[in-house]
């Protein structure tokens, strides 16, 4: 069994990108709603994947996002910005996984773990990746101790 990287862990990330906290996304209890932690997952992984110049998607193809786990563990409380890690955590035949953690200064707030799936645009269905895409995400796998 393959040893699960820390997403608490920000030396681990090979991907970095910012977020600012908006005032819009407070709760009644004056923190940073629930709904704005997955947005932030969201941020990291399109800026991820559609990278301008180089976006991972091959012609002809999309990419579907076939789950999200998201753990909360912590407050975050406006005014302010997050930073978001993503990296590949393990690659299938036609999809990956991406581990990520939204982070205020080196508090670690969440971490989130999804699977995303490479699908043809003319079948709507499910296709292998292709060898250069899988040697691209292979250079963002995040990387485990032994």
């Amino acid at each position: 069994m393959t040893a699960k990287p820390d997403l608490k862990d920000s030396a681990i990330y090979p991907h970095w990108c910012r977020e600012t906290l908006r005032y819009c996304d407070t709760d009644a209890q004056g923190h940073i709603n629930n709904v704005a932690f997955s947005v932030f997952c969201e941020t990291g992984r399109t800026q991820f994947l559609l990278e301008p110049g180089r976006p991972l998607t091959p012609p002809g193809t999309f990419m579907v996002i076939a789950r999200l786990v998201l753990d909360f563990l912590g407050e975050i409380h406006w005014p302010g910005e997050v930073r978001i890690g993503t990296g590949v955590t393990q690659i299938g035949r036609s999809s990956f996984h991406l581990g990520q953690g939204v982070f205020v200064g080196d508090r670690c707030v969440a971490v989130a773990d999804s699977v995303l799936v490479l699908a043809d645009q003319e079948t709507r269905r499910s296709t292998p990746l292709p060898d250069d895409l899988r040697a691209r995400i292979e250079k963002m796998m995040i990387s485990v101790p032994a």
